[in-house]
């Protein structure tokens, strides 16, 4: 690049950053930044109107989304081998659309581009060859072509769309950039989002093609899929993978660490992923920047420990515990699968738990496709055996305990001493990954770690571990065995980035009447004691583990805490709908604490799988006693409630659980464990981890601690600083209450002397009264509305996570009253966009229970008014709202009704819409700046209300047709006009430039440049023809040729109908 260019787009740069600060910008000064750097990146920049029909530099129709000459010369490029028809099939195939679902063609259309378009052709011998059509050189990024367009018009059926940026891989639209004026308070990310969801529905064709969405408004920028959530749409934070950058728009740092080249095509072959979720639906997933970055370091130091100096020690991966941890191994093993370094390796997937290792099997198997290869699940130390004397490949999963040798060996043998197998181990600081020797307690023999007979059996391999939790200060084996941290991602950058919610503790101990000496005894982490341990051992330990049991599991202490779990769920699922997990010392005691719920809610219990509000989920067999076997479920039965709980609409919303589901299980919209088990260390950050998934509306999980885990807590957060993890992994509760007092405080404020809390003591007929009074003072006051809508919310959500605390349940009246003051001006605000949709479903109760008297009124009804024919705008209705006593509330019922009204008779009417537009905002303008007072600004409206009515019934012009009137209005809005030429003449010219527009468009006439140069041409002829006064005529010419475009495109389409038999009159 010149220095001038780079000087250039940093001056660019400079002034973006001070007019966002200024708030004096505009969007297409952000599309231009983006252009710049995109241009600085490599990346050739065009303009959609000129490679359009009619444009300098044609490449594309209007109803194309590819540009198919690049398109195929980067076929014929990438694959000069492959004859001429076969790569005119490679290209029919990319482009057609060929499944029901955009998802689906999306999926379609990712696999021909990542691995090609499969052809056959026959050679000039005769032979029928089978091969392989590349669509992109993903190894030498500089071999494809790579163009970012702007403003690029799509046509698909009745839609005309235009994305701010597309970019183009070899003609592929691979990315969509939507870009907003941070000035603008309504055009934000989430405007931004929705606009996408816009064009996914009319112009769907584009998004066949999509890898990647992106949002900004020019300071932020996220990055998503087209199946994305809003609240899944991430930032990009780093640009090298190292450090956050500070001071620099992040649209910047999002295109300079994805857009790049090389790094884009990166992304589009080795992060991207596509589940099954619920219902069989595919959901499409594209790596987090984390995930992205530490893949890519693991990868290197994997390179380097598995090489023949290396000390095959990859090292170890902390990302906290809801952050993504088990797609970044998915993403890791598929990029040691394509490295061309490891020569097709074997990676071995080793966990410590069944239920763990059959769920994450589970998350790599729904991957297969990125993968490259099926994974395999070993059932017995045999079958593992087995499964790794293998020469190359496979993705083998097993527990690490089948490392164990058979009973009449000492050691494993040797397996495979191949240097290219990676063992990847999740949560690998337990205490079975050890290697050190101790004597077994029933046979007196030396045993080792898993890790030593891991070692043993495959002497070459390398070692990677992945955590959620930090290691230990004490743990030394882990280190040995794995090595050093390759990268953190801590809670505070998680939480920071919205990849997980804050957790909270709240302690809940109920009194066991116990002396301290035996308080101590029962404090002993017996649970920690027996991990890791030989089973004969375990069996020592059982009596010692039976006697903490009885008194935790005593009768009154769990009817005591069954009422209080029933009491404090269903308030919070009162204000927060969502699951709850009760965690137990035992099977006993889950089986028996269920049985107490259930006395109290009978309505909840249910023999049927299918139904129910609680289960409760252990493992056991036939042998057990009787009172288990209700609970004791095979594999299909567990999965079936697992997919119950998982899904937000289900009524199952409470599990029991004793030991499953502790780890790498996720349920995003769990808000609440109850914990009732003696956990610490890593146990118990992976436990508590359930309820820090992200979910709309969740600002935070809870854990509700009854057995007194603050020690262990406290602990467990000493090993977490000592590692270098930033941020607490919980928070007190109390620090949520802090943080809804202060929020309601401000809101409180906020109302100043106005008097709300007669509300709570006035007659019902009285309380709509008060709630519009309320409106009134809050919009008499500067950002009223905005602010008021901004603080409830974040008061509600705060209120939301700190329920039923006594402090929340205190203001809970108010904080339905203030939710119904923010609800009415959402109501009475026409040009008000709801953005606060996850704040709506998880807020469900508070106005319904509250304030249910008011129930729900609309904009005529918050004034004070009978709602108007929108017909009539009569004088009496005007004269009622002249006389309102809410002068505030007055203004914003006259606005939205003069828009629905100009909307309703001047849509068609180019003139007349722009004439009554400007003149209402001109008078909003002019009231909302203060320059004139709500009175005065009602008297303006009421004008305009008063004209539109007149030129409504004024509206018929003889001898002319509803459409040529609204040409003739066009040509009328010059008044020396009419003077000059005198009505008839206009009617006249009026039926000629009908018909002109008739004859001239076609379906995408609006955007072909030629089609309506020639009709400016033609309306400039026809105005000197009949004598169109000149100094008019450009004026004319423009307004005529705007409501040409209007008249146009309806014409057009009804032209289309009829002419594929679909109307019976061109003129009906």
């Amino acid at each position: 690049m010149s220095e001038y260019f780079i000087e250039n787009i940093w001056t660019i740069k400079s002034e973006l950053v001070y007019n966002l600060n200024h708030t004096f910008m505009t969007e297409s000064q952000i599309e231009q930044y983006a252009l710049d750097i995109l241009a600085n990146l490599g990346w050739q920049i065009l303009h959609g109107p000129d490679i359009s029909p009619d444009g300098a530099m044609v490449e594309r129709e209007l109803r194309q989304v590819v540009l198919p000459g690049r398109l195929y010369s980067a076929l014929v490029r990438l694959n000069p081998h492959i004859p001429e028809p076969a790569l005119n099939e490679a290209m029919r195939r990319l482009t057609q659309i060929s499944r029901p679902s955009l998802i689906e063609n999306n999926h379609e259309f990712h696999q021909l581009l990542v691995a090609g378009v499969p052809v056959q052709y026959r050679t000039s011998s005769g032979e029928v060859k089978h091969d392989i059509v590349r669509v992109v050189d993903f190894i030498s990024p500089k071999n494809n072509d790579f163009a970012a367009v702007n403003q690029l018009t799509v046509l698909q059926g009745d839609y005309n769309r235009r994305p701010d940026i597309v970019l183009f891989v070899n003609g592929l639209p691979l990315v969509v950039i939507e870009l907003k004026n941070a000035a603008d308070t309504k055009a934000d990310l989430a405007a931004a989002y929705q606009q996408i969801q816009t064009y996914k529905r009319e112009i769907s064709d584009l998004f066949r093609f999509n890898e990647l969405c992106v949002t900004s408004d020019g300071l932020e920028a996220e990055m998503g899929t087209i199946t994305s959530p809003l609240e899944r749409m991430m930032p990009w934070k780093t640009i090298d993978g190292e450090k956050e950058v500070g001071n620099v728009p992040m649209l910047e740092v999002l295109l300079r660490g994805v857009c790049t080249p090389k790094r884009l095509l990166d992304v589009v072959q080795n992060f991207i992923v596509f589940e099954r979720g619920d219902g069989d639906k595919l959901i499409k997933k594209v790596a987090a920047y984390h995930q992205y970055w530490v893949v890519n370091k693991a990868l290197a130091r994997t390179l380097t420990a598995s090489s023949e100096r290396g000390d095959q020690r990859a090292g170890v991966v902390w990302h906290t515990q809801g952050s993504g941890k088990s797609l970044s191994m998915v993403f890791y093993t598929g990029k040691l699968m394509k490295s061309r370094d490891l020569h097709n390796p074997t990676i071995v997937v080793v966990t410590d738990r069944n239920d763990l290792d059959g769920q994450l099997f589970g998350t790599f198997s729904a991957c297969r496709e990125l993968l490259g290869e099926d994974p395999k699940q070993a059932d017995s130390r045999s079958e593992l055996r087995k499964l790794l004397q293998r020469q190359a490949g496979g993705i083998i999963f097993t527990t690490i305990q089948k490392f164990s040798p058979e009973d009449d060996e000492d050691s494993l043998p040797v397996l495979t001493d191949r240097r290219n197998v990676i063992v990847m181990a999740d949560e690998a600081h337990r205490s079975q990954y050890g290697l050190k020797a101790h004597v077994r307690a029933s046979d007196a023999q030396l045993v080792y770690g898993y890790a030593k007979y891991m070692r043993d059996a495959l002497p070459g391999a390398s070692y990677i571990g992945f955590t959620g939790t930090p290691i230990e200060t004490d743990d030394k084996s882990t280190p040995a065995v794995f090595g050093d941290y390759i990268d953190i991602y801590d809670v505070e950058q998680a939480v920071k980035d919205g990849a997980t919610v804050p957790i909270y503790y709240e302690s809940r101990l109920v009194d066991l009447n116990m002396d301290e000496a035996t308080r101590q005894w029962l404090d002993k982490e017996v649970d920690d004691l027996l991990e890791g341990e030989e089973l004969s051992r375990q069996d020592a330990l059982k009596a010692e583990y039976a006697q903490k049991e009885a008194i935790v599991g005593n009768s009154e202490r769990l009817n005591t805490i069954a009422l209080d779990i029933i009491e404090h769920f269903e308030a919070r699922q009162d204000v927060l709908s969502g699951k709850g997990m009760i965690v137990t010392m035992s099977r006993g005691i889950a089986a028996d604490l269920y049985e107490k719920i259930v006395a109290y809610r009978p309505d909840w219990h249910s023999d049927d799988d299918a139904r129910g509000v609680i289960k409760v989920i252990i493992t056991g067999s036939a042998s057990d006693p009787d009172y288990l076997q209700p609970h004791i479920r095979n594999k299909q039965r567990v999965k079936a409630i697992e997919k119950r709980i998982k899904d937000p609409n289900d009524p199952l919303e409470l599990v029991i659980v004793c030991d499953m589901w502790l780890t790498g299980f996720d349920v995003p919209n769990m808000h609440t464990m109850y914990l009732d088990k003696p956990l610490k260390g890593h146990n118990l950050m992976q436990a508590i981890a359930r309820v820090n998934r992200v979910f709309p509306g969740k600002t935070g999980g809870l854990v509700v601690d009854y057995l007194g885990v603050a020690g262990a807590l406290r602990d467990a957060i000493s090993d977490y600083t000592q590692s270098g993890g930033q941020g607490a992994p919980q928070l007190d509760i109390t620090e949520a209450v802090a943080q809804m007092q202060m929020r309601y405080e401000v809101v409180r404020d906020l109302f100043g002397n106005f008097d709300y809390q007669r509300y709570f003591t006035a007659p019902t007929d009285q309380q709509l009264q008060i709630i519009l009074d309320a409106e009134e003072y809050i919009l008499g006051l500067e950002d009223g509305e905005k602010r008021l809508k901004q603080h409830v919310l974040e008061l509600s959500k705060a209120f939301a996570l700190v329920m039923p605390r006594p402090e929340a349940l205190k203001i809970r009246e108010e904080v339905a009253l203030f939710q119904a003051v923010k609800s009415r001006l959402e109501k009475v605000s026409s040009s008000t966009v709801v953005t606060d949709a996850e704040y709506r479903s998880a807020l469900k109760q508070i106005v319904d229970k509250a304030i249910a008297p008011v129930g729900v009124v609309d904009v005529f009804e918050a004034a004070g008014l009978e709602k108007p024919e929108l017909s009539i705008l009569s004088d009496e209705f005007l004269a009622e709202i002249r006389h309102m006593e809410r002068k505030n509330l007055a203004v914003e019922a006259l606005q939205k009704l003069l828009t629905d009204e100009i909307k309703l008779r001047f849509s068609r009417n180019y003139a007349k819409d722009t004439k009554f537009s400007e003149l209402l905002n001109q008078a909003l303008t002019r009231y909302r700046n203060g320059t004139i007072e709500a009175a005065q600004v009602i008297e303006e409206l009421i004008n305009i209300g008063q004209k539109i009515r007149q030129t409504v019934e004024n509206g018929a012009v003889d001898g002319l047709s509803e459409d040529e009137i609204i040409f003739y209005d066009a040509l009328v809005e010059n008044g020396s006009a009419r003077k000059v030429l005198g009505d008839a003449q206009l009617r006249d010219i009026a039926k000629v430039l009908l018909e002109q527009v008739r004859r001239d468009a076609t379906i995408d006439w609006a955007e072909r440049r030629n089609i309506q140069a020639k009709l400016k041409v033609n309306v400039k002829k026809t105005l000197a023809k009949y004598g169109y006064p000149p100094d008019q005529q450009t004026l004319a010419t423009d307004m005529v040729l705007e409501q040409a475009k209007r008249y146009g495109n309806e014409w057009s389409q009804k032209r289309a109908a009829y002419d594929a038999g679909g109307g019976a009159s061109l003129l009906d």
